[in-house]
């Protein structure tokens, strides 16, 4: 991928955009880009890998600090065995092609999300990169895989509860912060802006507690044509937003 050097030569350009702190992504779409084209779905996936790598450089370009991916829904066991297997093939080819530019380019990756019933080498591997990217100050990238955002809610309740019946915490003690410091995105800020891809308009089990008060835009291309274009005309969307918390001023982040 390549940044379109009229906004990448132009920084005044680029800060007259508003850009999210965070930004989550649905990144939807890879299947239905292949059948449109008469190509295995499978092709899809490695294209939506390709849009991945261009959507973290964007971040990087832009002054996106945190970027949250939705990659592989705990529900999307239900697909065929071999498109499961090629997914997770898929992810360990990323992570030992991207490692070493993601060190390079500062970037810190965080992967959420449970990790019961993954196998020992790719839990390994997951260790792996979030060890070797521990110490970056850049973009942080958390990876929302092997996740559902009701999953994330329930194991947050059984820590609490377990907090409670060891005495270590007061039942009216709990409150809000509680909750979220039990969440798989402890530390995180909120997301900010949520984007979906390929026309699909709801949230499908991600990021239920954080998205309380993020914006959302659904385009209509399918992942792997995400570009650079339909980056800036989402900015620009969220640009004409006011945000208000709950309140009736104009809180901008």
């Amino acid at each position: 991928m390549s940044i379109d050097p009229a906004i990448a030569a132009d920084p005044a350009q680029r800060a007259a955009l508003r850009v999210p702190t965070h930004l989550g992504v649905i990144m939807d779409g890879n299947g239905r880009w292949a059948t449109a084209r008469g190509k295995r779905r499978t092709e899809g996936h490695i294209e939506g890998v390709k849009a991945l790598r261009s959507m973290v450089e964007l971040c990087i370009t832009y002054g996106v600090k945190y970027l949250t991916v939705f990659s592989f829904s705990s529900e999307n066991w239900s697909r065929p065995r071999e498109e499961v297997a090629f997914i997770f093939n898929l992810l360990r080819r990323f992570v030992a092609s991207d490692l070493q530019r993601l060190i390079r380019n500062n970037v810190k990756v965080r992967i959420i999300g449970t990790r019961v019933g993954l196998e020992p080498s790719l839990v390994r591997l997951i260790d792996d990169v979030e060890a070797k990217t521990a110490d970056n100050t850049g973009l942080v990238l958390v990876v929302a895989f092997n996740y559902g955002a009701k999953a994330e809610i329930v194991d947050a309740t059984r820590w609490i509860a377990r907090e409670v019946a060891a005495g270590r915490l007061a039942p009216d003690d709990i409150d809000e912060a509680t909750v979220e410091a039990a969440l798989y995105t402890a530390g995180l800020p909120d997301p900010d802006l949520i984007l979906r891809t390929s026309g699909e308009q709801r949230i499908s089990n991600f990021l239920l507690w954080q998205a309380a008060y993020a914006e959302f835009v659904f385009v209509d291309e399918h992942w792997p044509d995400f570009n650079e274009a339909s980056f800036v005309r989402v900015l620009e969307t969220y640009a004409q937003r006011e945000r208000r918390f709950g309140g009736t001023g104009a809180a901008q982040s």
